[in-house]
Order: C-alpha cells, then sequence, then structure tokens
C-alpha cells in the first residue's frame, strides 16, 4: 500500500488506529520520502519506525486526562486541530460525533477528556448533520428517542462494525459521508443486513466453541485457546469475549488464514495483560499486537501446542495469585422497593456508563423465586419479588446448573425499557447466590476475609485463621476493623 501511495504521488500518510508496529512498511515510506503522521494507541514498541509525528496516550504525562484516548480519539485530536485552525465548526461537529460513536465502540474507558467530550457529544447525537448516522438512528429504532452510551454501544456501533468484519468498509465510508437522506437510508439497511449476518455468525461459533470445550470434560484450561480453520476472522473477537465473560479467564480463538497460518483475536479479564503475554511469546509469533484487554496474533499451525502451552503458564500463576473465587462487588445492598423513577433518574446523573467507569452493580437479598424460564440461546429469566414488589431478571448466557432454590441474593445492573408505550425496570443479573448465604468471602485490597453471622453480629476470619467478632452496635477499636465489620454485615444482608 505505502509504494501504490508513493507511486501515485502522495506525500504525506496519516495512520488511525494502527502503525507503531508496522515497522517494514514505515521503513519503506522513509525510503521512498513518504512522511507519516501516527495516531495509535496500542502498545509502544522498545523501538518505534520511522515517522514525522507521534500522537499517542503514552506520550502524554502520567494523570493526563488524555491517557485514555482510543485509536478514534486521537484522530478526533488531529480533525479538532485542523478544524480549528481552518475555521471550520461544522467539521468539528461531525466529527464530535464520530469521536463518541467510536469511543464507545472501542470500550476506551469513560474517563479524563473521553468523558468530558461524550458529555459533550452524547446529548447532540439526536440531532447530526450526518445523514448515515441519522438513517442509523432510524433503522435501530432510535427516533426521537435519547441516544446514550447504551444506545450506541447496543444499537448503533454494531451495524457499523458489522461492515468492517463482514463487508466492505467503504459500505460505511459511504453511509458517513453522503448527504443524501434516502441512499443513506439504503446503506443503513445494508449495515443492518449484515449485523444479522454477524449475530448468526457469533451464535453458531460461540455454539461450536462451548461443544469444544465440552469435549475436554471437566478439565479447564487456565487459557482457552480454540481453533477451527473454518471461523470467520471478523467475528471470532465478539465470541472470545462472550467466553470471557463466562469462563472469566483468557481465550485466544484462531482461524484458518492460508499458507499453514492461523490468526487469533485474544481476550482477557481484568488484571491478566494480553500484551504482554503475547511480547513473551513474540519467538512463536508471525506478528502481534494489542493492548492489556485486548489483542491479536499471526502464528504458524505446527506451532499453536508450544503457543498454548506457554500461554496456560502464564494464565496458570495469573489465575494462582489471583483465586480461585468469581469476586462481585456491588456498590450497593438495594431493596427492590426501592427502585422507582426517582432512583432511576438519580442514577442517570452518573452517565455515561462504560470502561472505566461502570454502571454501579447493586445487590437484594432473600429475593423469593416467583417463576423461572430457561429462554432460547441459553437465557435465564426469573420473576423475583421481595417485601411484596415484584421485578423481572434476566441473566445473559446463563450457565444451567438445574433450578434456582426458592430464595437468592442476587447481584445486578439496573435497566429500564419500554414496550408497548409501558416502561419496566429489569435486573440484568451479575451473579446468584442461594439466599441466606451463611459465609461469604470479602476482598479488601489484597486480603480474604471469610465472614459468617454470630449471635446479634459477625464473625471474620482472616488468612491466618484468626478470628474476630463485631456488632453493628459496636465501637470498633479501630476504623479498618469498624469497616470491616460494617462490609461484613452489608454482604450478609444484615444492613444497607
Amino acid at each position: 500500500m505505502v509504494e501504490d501511495l508513493a507511486a501515485a504521488g502522495i506525500g504525506l500518510l496519516i495512520t488511525v488506529d494502527n502503525g507503531v508496529s508496522a515497522i517494514g512498511a514505515l521503513e519503506r515510506a522513509a525510503a521512498l520520502q513518504v512522511e507519516v503522521i501516527l495516531t495509535d494507541h496500542h502498545t509502544l514498541p522498545a523501538q518505534l519506525p520511522p515517522h514525522l509525528a507521534l500522537l499517542h496516550p503514552a506520550v502524554t504525562p502520567p494523570g493526563s486526562p488524555y491517557r485514555g484516548l482510543a485509536g478514534v480519539g486521537l484522530a478526533y485530536v488531529l480533525a479538532k486541530a485542523l478544524c480549528s485552525k481552518l475555521g471550520r465548526r461544522d467539521g468539528e461537529a461531525i466529527a464530535l460525533d464520530l469521536f463518541c460513536i467510536g469511543t464507545i465502540a472501542d470500550m476506551a474507558p469513560l474517563l479524563g477528556v473521553n468523558r468530558r467530550w461524550l458529555l459533550d457529544g452524547l446529548p447532540r447525537l439526536r440531532h447530526t448533520r450526518l445523514e448515515g448516522l441519522r438513517a442509523l438512528q432510524q433503522i435501530a429504532g432510535l427516533e426521537g428517542e435519547r441516544v446514550d452510551a447504551e444506545a450506541v454501544g447496543f444499537q448503533l456501533a454494531p451495524r457499523i462494525n458489522a461492515v468492517g468484519r463482514l463487508g466492505d468498509p467503504l459500505l460505511v465510508v459511504d453511509l458517513l459521508t453522503t448527504d443524501e437522506p434516502e441512499r443513506a437510508l439504503e446503506l443503513a439497511r445494508q449495515c443492518d443486513g449484515l449485523n444479522r449476518q454477524r449475530r448468526e455468525l457469533c451464535a453458531a461459533i460461540e455454539a461450536e466453541a462451548l461443544a469444544l470445550l465440552e469435549a475436554d470434560g471437566n478439565r479447564r484450561s487456565a487459557f482457552l485457546l480454540l481453533a477451527q480453520n473454518h471461523w470467520h476472522h471478523g467475528v471470532i473477537g465478539i465470541v472470545a469475549a462472550r467466553l470471557v465473560e463466562r469462563f472469566d479467564r483468557p481465550v485466544a480463538l484462531l482461524a484458518g488464514e492460508g499458507g499453514g497460518t492461523m490468526r487469533a483475536s485474544v481476550r482477557a479479564p481484568r488484571g491478566f495483560a494480553v500484551d504482554q503475554a503475547l511480547a513473551s511469546c513474540a519467538d512463536l509469533l508471525e506478528r502481534h499486537g494489542g493492548h492489556p484487554a485486548a489483542g491479536g496474533f499471526t502464528v504458524r499451525a505446527e506451532r499453536v501446542s508450544a503457543l498454548h502451552q506457554r500461554l496456560e503458564e502464564l494464565a496458570s500463576g495469573w489465575l494462582e495469585q489471583a483465586g480461585p473465587l468469581l469476586l462481585v462487588e456491588p456498590e450497593a445492598l438495594l431493596p427492590l422497593e426501592r427502585i422507582d423513577h426517582d432512583f432511576w433518574a438519580d442514577l442517570q446523573r452518573l452517565e455515561p456508563f462504560g470502561i472505566g467507569h461502570p454502571a454501579p452493580v447493586f445487590w437484594s437479598s432473600g429475593c423469593r423465586v416467583v417463576q423461572q424460564r430457561l429462554l432460547r440461546g441459553g437465557h435465564l429469566q426469573l420473576e423475583l419479588e421481595q417485601q411484596g414488589v415484584r421485578l423481572r431478571a434476566m441473566a445473559w448466557r446463563w450457565q444451567d446448573e438445574g433450578p434456582l432454590p426458592p430464595q437468592v441474593d442476587v447481584a445486578y445492573r439496573l435497566k429500564r425499557d419500554t414496550w408497548q408505550g409501558q416502561t419496566r425496570f429489569q435486573l440484568e443479573l451479575v451473579a446468584v447466590r442461594p439466599g441466606g448465604a451463611e459465609v461469604v468471602v470479602l476482598r479488601r485490597r489484597e486480603r480474604l476475609y471469610h465472614c459468617r453471622r454470630h449471635a446479634e453480629g459477625v464473625l471474620i476470619r482472616n488468612a491466618a485463621g484468626e478470628e474476630v467478632c463485631g456488632r453493628l452496635d459496636e465501637d470498633q477499636p479501630h476504623p479498618y476493623l469498624q469497616a470491616l465489620v460494617q462490609e461484613a454485615a452489608m454482604a450478609l444482608g444484615m444492613c444497607s
């Protein structure tokens, strides 16, 4: 590509969301006297390729509000500066619209300038000047609706991303640059069709991946690596993310690339650094890249077994240090009767939610399971009742372990939807346990405590086996212990 552009007389290239590891291509650009501006947020290599200028979060000072910018954010910084220089306020507004879509789609942390610019840009999306974004909102059923981070993440962004995964990306370029409403609507319909195909492909690959894992029996690898030549490169990253959510461990899915090589998408839970893991396996890989939460690589088929063994060792050490427990950290104990429109309005003041600023997780104790249904696709639908208040709850991609007990404690994020003119609240479940648990495990920093009810208070035991009793109506000798007793009582459902 560099050679073709140089031959066409191009003297300056600007990369977006790539380039810092493109050593060969940029050395060739330098040899052909083509200058390059790199805008990229992927992990910087020890030696950078030749370039004229670099826009990268890692070269900003520690604590900088620009540290969380994704590739689209860096492109926005450059576009914003150019528009300001040229006096193009219209271009700056359009760039902000695209920044909002891309920042949420790329799961960038919603902190620093990401948060500031989203607060500025999200309220304006419904009035965007881009006919393509208007058409997408119409296709997604968002006309006249408030376009928030959730609507972007689950309605608009997937329809855009599906094109790059399964079709010709020029379709999205045409969609976002046309100024003809009818043309925009036709292109948006094509995006919607590709998104439906993407969903079907993801479902098929996920089912096949789960079947492969079941075939391995009860033994579960610390690093899940699955390979099938016929899997589609464009969607394996989505399925890998779903498997991380299900099994809470790193996942790599590999698809055939031809010529005896396989291409992979890697996803991992918080705490496992994908970029570092791949760097430690560089001698086995043809190429690799990424950041702590996600990455990709190409590997020769005969090296897959050795690669899996090394990644398994890395993940085993990480799992041993992290511990076998799935830790759930709710923000507060919430009675179901507190969930109303006033509470929802207060919650919305904390938006936008996303990576780095997630929607709060609440939990409710002693909920009676009125009804439970396993839906197609492996989703569990519940009707829960507490103190006369009934709400629906959904557990997406539920791992079927038989019927739930009559009473449960649930951790969840609160959602609201409108169906046929009626607004209702729904609990999207993060975790479920039998109600009235006798023992809970608390984690404070790196310490684990086992806590249980004891008389009118709590009994807390640390890793060394030392125990202490505490009651909520008693002062403790140390603030740390006072907070620990409070947290233990809350975790056991004894207070809010």
